[in-house]
């Protein structure tokens, strides 16, 4: 039988209406539908008239739809004419492919720990790169390292770790969108040893993966902090050593930047170096506070190859010395503030004490004489009262007295 490819060549749907045959001898393809950007899925409508949805079709079928398009596998698809529905972009080429594969651009050897890499990977469709705008949107990459399990690496425990990722969209290390061609953003700060280097390209329709064996070198640069003895009135200093086995001493320039308190952001460019090791004065930090050292170093391998490197950041804490204790006359001069202060806090005291006191007194007296005058006025009340009541208890008994006695006596 012969090759799907042959039977049914890539660009054949360019008819109208999104029309096009297959033919008896393909077994299987996968059809790439390009749609307007938020469509829904297209429809596709079968030779004897039936239809297919992204949501309901046959169990032969794998249907991957996204936000710009749609991959469809279909196995022992039915000979005869077939149409698409569904608004496909104007001018775009329905891609009919019996083959998907992965092409992936090794990891360059050697490989340095905080490397930035810029590798590639395709999707290809029949031997050739698969383009389509949003294709980024239809296939999830994925990158993983897993150790060897080599005695003496660093990674000899590791297990498998998930790198990064393949990426068409313009951004970061990728130079165009939609060119078909995916861009790794691969994290190498990871430790050192053999790994194998896998990178799968899946979706509902497919999957594929490729590996190969890569070894993840130890970082060719160290820096680390010198500490003076007072930092004060002394400098830091960085210990920069470099890896002159692994790059070109002369063509290493490490580019860095000084931040710290007070909005602190101070370039610092460190080339020309003639040896494996060597020092680097700080400038002086005046502001109590932190500061942190951050930077990438830029060099040549001694095989020739360009290598851009993440530096581990430093950090150092300037901190304010505590002052210096008293002299004895301080001391002394504190103690006599202290005691001037509590004399004259006690005097206060005994003084709102006394005040306190008399403030009762006289209020207890101006009460005791307010009581004695109500006192006074009542004994008078009642003494006025008890007065009135015998005088008029007087005229009541002057008046019995006259109506007892009888006038029509004659006088003697």
């Amino acid at each position: 039988m012969a090759p799907a490819a042959d039977a049914v060549p890539k660009e054949q749907a360019r008819e109208l209406k999104n029309r096009f045959r297959i033919d008896h001898m393909v077994e299987s393809m996968t059809l790439v539908v390009q749609r307007e950007y938020g469509s829904a899925p297209v429809v596709v409508i079968l030779p004897d008239g039936s239809k297919w949805y992204a949501n309901r079709h046959p169990d032969t079928v794998k249907w991957t739809d996204g936000v710009t398009g749609d991959i469809i596998s279909i196995e022992h698809p039915q000979p005869g004419p077939w149409q698409l529905t569904g608004r496909v972009v104007e001018g775009s080429t329905l891609k009919m492919l019996s083959k998907l594969s992965v092409e992936i651009d090794p990891l360059p050897q050697p490989l340095f720990q905080g490397e930035r890499v810029k590798i590639f990977a395709r999707l290809m469709g029949d031997n050739e790169r698969l383009r389509m705008p949003g294709l980024d949107y239809l296939v999830e990459w994925t990158a993983r390292f897993e150790s060897n399990h080599q005695p003496g690496d660093e990674n000899f425990a590791a297990g498998t770790i998930t790198v990064g990722s393949y990426k068409d969209d313009g951004e970061a290390l990728d130079e165009a969108p939609d060119d078909g061609v995916f861009t790794g953003k691969i994290n190498l700060s990871q430790p050192w040893g053999h790994y194998k280097f896998m990178v799968r390209a899946r979706n509902n329709v497919f999957e594929r993966e490729q590996e190969t064996e890569i070894v993840l070198s130890p970082h060719p640069i160290s820096v680390s902090l010198i500490e003076p003895e007072d930092p004060l009135t002394q400098p830091y200093k960085l210990d920069i050593k470099v890896n002159a086995e692994a790059l070109k001493l002369e063509e290493t320039h490490l580019e860095l930047e000084m931040v710290g308190p007070a909005g602190l952001q101070l370039p610092l460019s460190i080339a020309g170096l003639t040896e494996g090791q060597t020092e680097f004065t700080l400038p002086d930090a005046h502001e109590f506070g932190s500061y942190r050292i951050k930077g990438d170093a830029f060099s040549t391998t001694l095989g020739g190859r360009e290598v851009v490197l993440s530096l581990p950041e430093q950090f150092f804490n300037l901190i304010e010395p505590p002052a210096p204790p008293p002299s004895p006359e301080e001391i002394a001069a504190k103690e006599a503030a202290i005691a001037a202060a509590e004399e004259a806090k006690a005097k206060e005291s005994a003084m709102m004490v006394l005040i306190g006191v008399n403030l009762v007194l006289l209020l207890l007296g101006i009460g005791a004489l307010i009581f004695w005058r109500k006192r006074q006025a009542l004994k008078k009340a009642l003494a006025a009262a008890a007065a009135e009541a015998r005088a008029e208890e007087a005229k009541k008994g002057v008046k019995e007295t006259l109506d007892d006695i009888d006038l029509t006596l004659p006088d003697d």
